[in-house]
């Protein structure tokens, strides 16, 4: 007979959900190792499901300078397939190309995006260009895909913007509650890239840590699979291990 905790599940996210939820003590902070291993564990879906991880920062987000906004290369990629559009022309649209940008232009793709055109995920420009691309702040900025010098997404070396890209690179910001949300690999990933790749997530937000910031700056952090149970993290051995790599 279920338990009133897995009808509960059920109700809310369904049997298959329910099922592996049962397999996470959400009172027991886990280590990272067996995090990991938990999170290959509830993973149910019939894709490659996503790794994820939130970090919860004690930061004031109201305040500009903990608006945290970063980016990581992880070690082995993030396993999924990034669709880039740069903006260059010249010369740069030429090495644009080359590197692999998917779409690549000036104005006439600034045309497409006003007129509800945003099949990318990744968006780059040079300094040149920022005069047109400026105007698509309203529908880029909210979606995080605004070209910014801080994320190395504006830049005369647009062909290696792009490659870093596409091997793995991710941006990624603090949201109005704090927390920080991001991919870190693939489920189908082995366990030890897993790690590997969130302890560079993790590093890079340690590197950003504001300086005014007082107490604890990782307050929490939890992992999961896109569909899968919430798994916490012992928030001290990750900002430990983190650190090591700093």
């Amino acid at each position: 007979m279920a338990t009133k905790t897995e009808l509960r599940l059920r109700k809310r996210h369904g049997r298959r959900y329910a099922e592996v939820a049962q397999k996470v003590d959400r009172s027991r902070l886990y280590s990272v190792d067996e995090a990991i291993a938990l999170l290959k564990e509830t993973a149910s879906a019939r894709f490659d499901e996503a790794a994820e991880a939130v970090f919860q920062l004690g930061v004031d987000p109201r305040r500009n300078e903990h608006r945290i906004r970063g980016t990581v290369t992880l070690p082995h990629g993030t396993g999924r397939s990034v669709t880039v559009l740069a903006f260059a022309k010249g010369e740069a649209l030429k090495e644009a190309e080359e590197a692999g940008a998917d779409y690549v232009g000036g104005e006439d793709l600034v045309k497409r995006i006003e007129e509800g055109w945003l099949e990318f995920d990744r968006v780059v420009a040079t300094p040149d260009m920022m005069g047109i691309v400026s105007r698509l702040g309203r529908i880029l900025g909210p979606r995080g895909l605004m070209p910014s010098p801080k994320t190395g997404t504006v830049t005369k070396e647009i062909g290696q913007a792009i490659k870093e890209i596409k091997q793995g690179k991710l941006e990624f910001r603090v949201d109005e509650y704090g927390q920080v949300h991001s991919i870190f690999g693939r489920v189908s990933f082995p366990e030890e890239h897993l790690k590997e790749n969130l302890l560079a997530l993790a590093a890079a937000i340690l590197d950003e840590k504001p300086e005014d910031v007082r107490g604890r700056y990782v307050r929490r952090v939890a992992v999961s699979t896109t569909m899968g149970p919430g798994i916490k993290v012992d928030p001290d051995e990750v900002v430990r291990l983190a650190g090591e790599r700093i």
